[in-house]
């Protein structure tokens, strides 16, 4: 029987999973994903035969290959579906938890500005692909088509030509399987995905639009709507408190500073696996560079460099809607860095909140510095694990580019946790050495420690000023090449892309009590 799953945050579509064969289904279109070079032959042969060798006619013709995201709309002949959405995925050995989540969401995309409400998906060639089955396909599969239906131009446009369709229902083809673990899994990968696209929602909107008290006011509705705790932080506050470097970054904007701090949970409440995890990021609203300014070409992009801080407020809320009560901290410290009269000047030493005094030598590496108060601030609540996002180096996206983030972890034994978080969730990660010969470079004449050292080794650099500001187990995710993409791909539009979101989320639930 047929299983309706009600949709919190997008009422309007609905999931649906079947157990028939798929050319019993009838949709608006039939997504079928070819694995590898097209073999016609059992349930694919099927298919073809249904739809009068339509498949067939398109790989003959060189319009269907097995290059993947290679896509093409056929006729359905007697099939029950209008049209037949034919998606190569790629080899079987190469088939992973990325793949799939990519391929929904590059299907979703494919169908922009074509009249679709009703989306079926056949999930048994990805599955037989696939460690985890059916179950894993189902739940990688709603969140992509979720992810994929995402349009940025729809923030400020009321119409936009070619986006995605607006699905009533979206059908998982399953013959044979257990619809209510797949019911159940989609419905996850579903509020995964609209988690992530809250993320890329807020990280897109533009400077004039989102200041770190928009940001902070955003974070408190997503808390009264999902029964967080939350406090703002102002700038009065803070300096009360000696979070010297936040304050220090904020000076030169007429828009003030806010650490936002969100909480599911008691206050110091460990999880199953006793961990009072905090999740810190990077909230720098708009990014000119301070004293020390960035070049003109692309400044633009700098109203992403809230990303981090973004996507720790949408993974907390996420949490919060799939394992309510889950012990967890998100702290997003939120500043705009700009020239002005009250601006931080290189040279200024300021008194970290840890107490440590910081030689600001570049106004330009100002996340590392309000990082450095919040994850200070996160132990003082309690955080006994620490994970940071951040927009923080244009090095990493140089070194890894646009599908890779870079990680910093201590200990071992936490990256660990960190990585297998990230293979749940199919992103993917690379984990880059903290060199403690690099520390001495660091050195400042005044001070503790200076914020930007040499151009040698910056990278590994910035990991190990972040370091100086924790005690616990911790980790840095630098999204500085892969928060968001500049022009857009098979699966997903230009824009801010929700990156880190879902494996934050594995990494939180992991210690989520059972129901």
């Amino acid at each position: 029987m047929p299983l309706d799953i009600p949709l919190e945050d997008h009422a309007q579509m609905r999931v649906r999973v079947v157990t028939e064969q798929p050319w019993d289904v009838a949709a608006d279109v039939l997504v079928v994903p070819i694995v590898g070079e097209p073999a016609f032959d059992g349930v694919l042969d099927e298919i073809d035969r249904r739809s009068g060798g339509e498949l067939r006619a398109l790989a003959a013709f060189g319009e269907l290959t097995a290059k993947r995201y290679s896509m093409a709309l056929a006729s359905a002949g007697e099939l029950p579906a209008s049209r037949l959405l034919a998606v190569a995925v790629g080899e079987a050995p190469q088939i992973d938890r990325e793949t799939v989540h990519h391929i929904a969401a590059a299907a979703e995309r494919r169908l922009g500005g074509r009249a679709v409400t009703r989306l079926a998906f056949w999930l048994t060639p990805l599955a037989d692909a696939l460690e985890g089955g059916a179950v894993a396909v189902a739940e990688l599969v709603a969140r992509g088509v979720v992810e994929g239906s995402y349009e940025p131009g729809a923030i400020y446009r009321e119409t936009v030509e070619d986006a995605p369709p607006a699905l009533d229902e979206l059908v998982l083809v399953a013959p044979g399987a257990d619809g209510t673990s797949l019911a159940r899994a989609a419905e996850r990968g579903v509020i995964v995905g609209e988690g992530a696209n809250t993320a890329r929602t807020l990280s897109n909107r533009a400077a004039n639009d989102v200041s770190p008290e928009v940001l902070a006011d955003e974070a408190r509705a997503l808390a009264e709507r999902h029964g967080l705790w939350i406090d703002v932080i102002d700038e009065r506050r803070a300096a009360e408190l000696g979070m010297g470097m936040f304050i220090a970054v904020g000076r030169g904007s007429a828009n003030q500073p806010r650490m936002i701090v969100m909480r599911s949970g008691a206050e110091g409440e460990r999880d199953a696996l006793h961990r009072h995890l905090a999740l810190v990021g990077k909230g720098v609203c708009f990014d000119s560079g301070g004293i020390s300014i960035k070049p003109a070409a692309r400044m633009e992009e700098m109203k992403m460099d809230k990303a981090g801080a973004c996507t720790v407020i949408a993974a907390i809320a996420t949490v919060a809607r799939l394992a309510p009560g889950t012990p967890l901290l998100a702290v997003a410290p939120a500043v705009e860095n700009m020239p002005g009269p009250y601006s931080t000047r290189p040279g200024d030493v300021v008194r970290a909140l840890n107490g440590k005094m910081v030689d600001i030598t570049n106004t330009d590496a100002e996340g590392r510095l309000i990082l450095g108060d919040a994850l200070t601030y996160a132990e003082r609540l309690g955080a006994t694990h620490l994970v940071d996002v951040a927009t923080l180096t244009g090095a990493v996206g140089r070194m890894l580019g646009n599908l890779v983030t870079g990680a910093f972890a201590t200990p071992a034994e936490w990256w660990e946790q960190i990585s297998a978080a990230g293979v749940r969730a199919g992103e993917r990660f690379w984990p880059i050495p903290l060199v403690d010969d690099y520390v001495p470079e660091m050195d400042s004449w005044y001070a503790d420690i200076q914020n930007a050292g040499s151009a040698d080794g910056s990278l590994v650099k910035s990991g190990l000023f972040i370091r100086e500001f924790t005690t616990k187990p911790w980790a840095h995710l630098d999204i500085g090449g892969t928060a968001y993409f500049r022009k857009p791909t098979p699966f997903a539009s230009r824009g801010a892309n929700g990156v880190t979101h879902a494996t934050l989320v594995e990494l939180a639930l992991a210690g989520a009590r059972p129901a």
